[in-house]
């Protein structure tokens, strides 16, 4: 299957909330979210088989996740993209390679978590390579935010992994210092709260793409809190 192969199930004007052949649409501009109801995780429009659920936030063209679904059969795989262009990459992915345990979902993150995703059902969450939004005026769209890392601390199950990805020293400093205002985690790296080696963790598009720039990638690990720790 090629990616021009998937079309997208609706026009602008009817767009709504639906899943359908291994993509999870949630349109922007679209917020009639009770009109839609979440089958959970283990239904024949998500996964099949029950297993657990690990998470990726800013797919791109799901290089990395597929590799792990396929090398990684005991976990359900989702992706998380909000460009169509590049879930359609997914999900030619997901068809060629028979990756039943990846599901790609095209919509934004926050949205998406809040709205739909149940609380302590996710194992692991992974964060690569968001867009940093380097100018001052242009913060408010940073994904890693507290609002949304409170969402992932709900939504992870106790002694769940959020990983955080980035080449961007400055958003690195962003995201460790907004991880230090939700409580509910703890870094498994000591000061600096990152390592430059992660060995076994994949690659993506955009790490092979920054290391061939000379750039250093920083990887973050955060383990949510069990009530009472």
């Amino acid at each position: 299957m090629k990616p021009e192969n998937l079309k997208s199930p609706f026009t602008w004007s009817e767009r709504h909330i639906v899943i359908e052949d291994r993509v999870w649409y949630v349109p922007d501009q679209y917020d009639d979210f009770a009109s839609f109801s979440f089958p959970g995780w283990h239904h024949p429009h998500t996964f099949d088989q029950d297993k657990p659920i690990c998470l990726e936030y800013c797919s791109g063209n799901g290089a990395w996740i597929a590799a792990k679904a396929h090398a990684h059969p005991q976990y359900n795989w989702v992706a998380v993209e909000r460009k169509f262009e590049r879930v359609r990459k997914i999900w030619s992915k997901i068809k060629n390679h028979q990756l039943d345990n990846l599901l790609a979902v095209c919509g934004e993150g926050l949205r998406i978590t809040h709205h739909y995703i149940p609380p302590n059902s996710i194992h692991a969450v992974y964060i690569n390579f968001p867009d940093p939004w380097p100018k001052t005026r242009h913060a408010k769209h940073r994904l890693v935010q507290v609002p949304f890392i409170e969402e992932i601390c709900r939504i992870l199950e106790p002694d769940g992994v959020l990983t955080l990805v980035t080449d961007d020293e400055a958003y690195s400093q962003i995201m460790i210092h907004v991880m230090h205002q939700v409580p509910g985690f703890h870094s498994l790296f000591g000061p600096p709260y990152y390592v430059e080696d992660y060995p076994h963790y994949g690659t993506s598009y955009f790490e092979d793409l920054w290391r061939q720039q000379g750039k250093a990638i920083r990887y973050h690990a955060f383990r949510k809190i069990k009530s009472g720790a």
